[in-house]
């Protein structure tokens, strides 16, 4: 069976919870279906060796060749019965996913089951009762607040009714006592900000603050980014509950959540809050949250999943991993991370694989047309004299692509026609003007755009791409260039992928990359190569995809300086440091090492000042084009040279230093060593 069969099948079911992206049926029902349909359905499921007692219900999606089976072990007993597992599975890409939740406390529930058995059954009319009670007491009235077990049960009982063996029964009051939920002074989180939140300025860093779309900041606080955005022209809008409760919640393109969820101590409403801001979102939503490790959180009074800071404040600490999950698990939907702590999730698929290309594209500095080199070809020399501007702009979107662009990919496509006829005449020209320079400069943007290609697929099928049909235009005219298919392209980017595990390949990567690629660079043999995060784009294919596949777990590289790979051990290190630019033994105040093989994340943070390590021999992770290049080489010299460190050179502390420096009777002004005068 082929996509376009499954999906016809599927929409003629004359059976089945019907939603506008799917239908849910029990396997009950499968007798009033295709019965090539319901014969697939086993099929999958045989094909997974998932058990027949394993799933009961199945989740058949409308628009993509994709079906999920669920298991709800008391789809019978229960009114509203609990989801224990899902097994999504891709048909296109011959991929699943295995979700479980058994351990959750807040689960998502079935509704209205008996659209998903026939009239016929036995259990039809008692299903169809239930539903009526809860149409009759007004509880679908916000069917997208209903989905998960806490938040149904709280909507159950604001509507002044209990359940007793699965029926709803009226109670004569609700208790009307304050637990400690109402005395949390949620209040007091909502910062006053001087700048835009990190979350709008990722926004602002990715171009989406450009004025081209609407914005909706919901839980605005104070409202300080609205106010900075709008003096910007932006059209941006937002809401809060302690500061703008009564303004009106708008649907926009953009939609921030900026730690919000953290601070709300009820998961029903933290729930209700995220699936709310996703309801008001048509392209992209932003989610951010507080990252805490363990050692931190331990200061706090423990309440909940959270901690009750000195503020009276509740905040919910996450690991960088957790809160993916947590997004994606109420969402359903893939979150990208762009920083630690903020989470990308579209709605708009097609800007998704724009935003994942864009990011994994390297930014070449292409050399400049002058002037025309000297030809016997009269006419096309003063032809290209007379059009060199516009031609320039021409030849260096050439070289951005890789290769001729259409019309919407070159904004004076008109007058390239008007004065040449086409591109590929004006191609042929700028080749006969500049000669054989101009021909290997543009080989080399192809290999170099096909290799960045390559990368991106490769990172995708990471991060689960969606496939052929929601990638944009020009990525598949790429795709028809460089690979001829799709599937060729991703064959390639698999192979890619897959040997980032193989150490050995890793280990020649970078030994390679130390010698002839990286402008600087500190190989130590058999361990891991260290580098600035500048020359990111100067890595082969194997250790882009390694380091990008890190990034993707971390986020942007903002407040990163050094890189490390390790080779051996699967793991990826991003060190900050304190003033890196300026500073001739800049201090380490952040490492954070990304585990791939565990998919996990490890923070460390050197609070205490005079503990932090001092990076030595920095020289050796810069080239010419950093400022400090020459001051840095000649202070490193003088370093050695005054014996303040020994081999094998090692980072050293704060105090370490200080205690040499003063042995010495050396101070450090700027990149000189001064003697210390004696106070005899």
């Amino acid at each position: 069976m082929n996509a376009t069969q499954f999906q016809e099948l599927v929409s003629k079911m004359p059976i089945g919870k019907k939603l506008p992206d799917a239908n849910y049926l029990h396997k009950t029902g499968f007798c009033e279906i295709a019965p090539e349909l319901a014969r697939f359905i086993h099929a999958v499921a045989n094909a997974l060796k998932i058990d027949e007692n394993d799933w009961h219900i199945v989740k058949l999606s409308k628009n993509e060749f994709k079906l999920s089976l669920l298991s709800y072990p008391s789809f019978f007993d229960e009114s509203y019965p609990a989801l224990t597992q899902s097994v999504t599975v891709d048909l296109t890409k011959l991929s699943h996913r295995v979700t479980q939740y058994q351990a959750s406390d807040n689960q998502p529930i079935l509704h209205r089951k008996e659209t998903m058995i026939p009239k016929s059954h036995e259990a039809y009319e008692m299903f169809e009762a239930v539903t009526q009670e809860g149409e009759n007491a007004g509880l679908y009235d916000n069917s997208r607040m209903i989905g998960f077990k806490q938040s149904w049960e709280n909507i159950i009982a604001k509507h002044g009714y209990e359940l007793v063996d699965g029926r709803l029964f009226r109670i004569s009051a609700l208790p009307n006592t304050r637990d400690t939920d109402d005395v949390i002074d949620r209040h007091k989180t909502a910062l006053v900000r001087h700048e835009l939140s990190s979350p709008m300025k990722h926004l602002a860093k990715q171009g989406y603050l450009n004025g081209d779309y609407s914005i909706f900041d919901y839980g605005c606080g104070r409202g300080d980014d609205l106010r900075e955005l709008q003096a910007h022209g932006l059209d941006a809008l937002g809401w809060d509950p302690n500061f703008l409760p009564d303004a009106d919640k708008v649907v926009s393109e953009l939609v921030n959540i900026g730690f919000v969820i953290n601070v709300i101590e009820n998961t029903t409403e933290r729930t209700e809050a995220i699936i709310g801001a996703w309801h008001l979102t048509s392209k992209l939503l932003v989610v951010s949250a507080m990252l805490a490790n363990d050692a931190f959180i331990n200061q706090f009074t423990p309440y909940k999943d959270g901690v009750i800071t000195s503020r009276n404040t509740f905040q919910k600490y996450y690991a960088q991993a957790e809160l993916k999950g947590y997004i994606e698990r109420t969402l359903d939907e893939n979150a990208i991370a762009v920083a630690p702590g903020i989470y990308y999730v579209f709605r708009d698929k097609i800007e998704e694989q724009r935003f994942l290309a864009n990011r994994h594209k390297r930014h070449h500095q292409w050399q400049q047309i002058t002037t025309p080199m000297p030809t016997s070809e009269e006419q096309a020399r003063l032809l290209f004299t007379q059009h060199q501007t516009l031609l320039t702009a021409f030849w260096d979107r050439c070289l951005v692509l890789g290769r001729l662009p259409v019309d919407e990919e070159f904004t004076d496509s008109a007058n390239i026609k008007m004065h040449f006829g086409n591109v590929k005449k004006a191609f042929k020209l700028l080749i006969q003007v500049q000669g054989e320079s101009a021909e290997q400069e543009f080989k080399q943007a192809i290999a170099l755009k096909r290799e960045d290609l390559l990368v991106y697929f490769a990172l995708c099928q990471f991060e689960q791409h969606k496939g052929y049909s929601n990638l944009p235009d020009e990525q598949k005219r790429d795709i028809k260039i460089f690979f001829d298919t799709y599937k060729v392209a991703i064959s390639e980017a698999k192979i890619l992928l897959f040997s980032i595990s193989d150490t050995q390949l890793i280990e020649q990567a970078c030994i390679d990359a130390h010698k002839n690629k990286l402008p600087a660079s500190k190989l130590n043999t058999g361990h891991s190569l260290e580098f600035h995060k500048k020359f990111l784009s100067y890595l082969p294919a194997l250790l882009r995809v390694y380091v990008g596949a890190a990034v993707q777990l971390y986020g942007e590289l903002d407040e990163i300086d050094l890189v490390k790979i390790h080779i051996t051990s699967g793991k990826v290190s991003f060190m900050g440091y304190d003033n890196f630019e300026a500073s001739p033994l800049p201090t380490l105040r952040e490492r954070i090492k990304v585990k791939m093989w565990q998919l996990d994340v490890d923070f460390f943070d050197y609070v205490e000042v005079d503990k932090r390590p001092v990076l030595v021999l920095k020289s050796q992770f810069l080239d010419v084009s950093f400022s400090d290049y020459q001051s840095q080489c000649l202070f490193d010299k003088n370093l050695i040279k005054k014996k303040l460190i020994t081999p094998p050179y090692s980072d050293i502390s704060i105090s370490t230093l200080m205690h040499e420096l003063k042995t010495r009777q050396l101070s450090i002004q700027g990149y000189h060593f001064s003697k210390m005068k004696s106070l005899l």
